[in-house]
């Protein structure tokens, strides 16, 4: 039986290309038209394990995507990256000056930017998700009408693609990871990453203490993302990614860290997806 795995989007999304190349083809996608949903059906038990996009080169963090991880006892057990490919896609026969509107996700518009710029004519309108656009387009066949989407959504769909690797920044990559609801044994000696969370007083000094046990430690700092905390003002909650060459080492960073910093917890314990 294959492994259903939960993604945000559908097939031919990039939800979807990350999954299949993570896991392997041989799975069985539930697809989800928003994180929330995603993280229902961790939490329901529907499924085990699910897929989040967490960052782009481009656009930064997926901010609440940190706090449902936080929020809902979520662990992290691997990661992947995939670069991005834009495309312009529409029903066929149809060239760029035919089409009124482009729906994508807002991700996705935001990093065409430059490229719809040059059309004054095109309306740009914020969508769920970039696959399900083109599968709307197909079924309806809304002529038109275009969609930002991949290579594999305009294949499975059976749109032409009229303006390829529309992005403004070619090397453009989104960070995707792994979720489940219980945490998974790897081997120590195989674990060379981590994600954290703790939080600080608005005091002077107190990030660069943390940060100094980081590198005495020898804890390489990948990302550091802070939130305010609604409920109390001028307090931040810092969501942390550090790589390190021995497991042994990080052990020694969190024995010190859970003593400094207040609410510590560790998100997730797995293998540096990153080349």
């Amino acid at each position: 039986m294959n492994e259903k795995i939960a993604i945000q989007g559908i097939k031919g999304s990039f939800h979807h290309q990350a999954a299949s190349e993570y896991f392997g083809d041989s799975i069985e996608l539930l697809e989800c038209l928003s994180f929330d949903n995603l993280v229902d059906q961790l939490n329901e038990r529907i499924v085990k394990k699910g897929v989040m996009a967490i960052e782009n080169s481009i656009a930064g963090s997926i901010i609440p995507n940190y706090a449902l991880i936080d929020d809902n006892d979520l662990h992290i057990v691997g990661e992947h990256y995939i670069n991005v490919h834009h495309n312009l896609m529409a029903l066929p026969g149809q060239q760029i000056e035919d089409i009124s509107e482009v729906y994508s996700h807002p991700m996705a518009l935001l990093q065409c930017k430059a490229f719809l710029r040059q059309y004054d004519h095109i309306k740009l309108i914020e969508d769920a998700d970039t696959a399900d656009v083109a599968r709307r387009i197909s079924d309806k066949n809304l002529k038109g009408i275009a969609a930002i989407a991949s290579y594999k959504a305009a294949e499975i769909f059976g749109l032409d693609i009229l303006a390829p690797e529309i992005q403004t920044i070619k090397n453009n990559a989104t960070r995707f990871v792994i979720v489940q609801k219980k945490n998974s044994v790897i081997p120590e000696s195989q674990i060379n990453k981590a994600s954290l969370k703790f939080e600080l007083d608005h005091k002077r000094g107190s990030l660069a203490t943390v940060l100094n046990v980081m590198s005495d430690c020898h804890l390489n700092l990948t990302k550091i993302q802070s939130l305010p905390k609604i409920e109390t003002p001028w307090k931040y909650a810092f969501f942390v990614d550090v790589t390190f060459d021995k497991y042994a080492d990080f052990q020694k960073a969190k024995s010190v860290l859970s003593i400094m910093a207040e609410h510590f917890k560790i998100h997730g314990e797995y293998i540096n997806g990153k080349l």
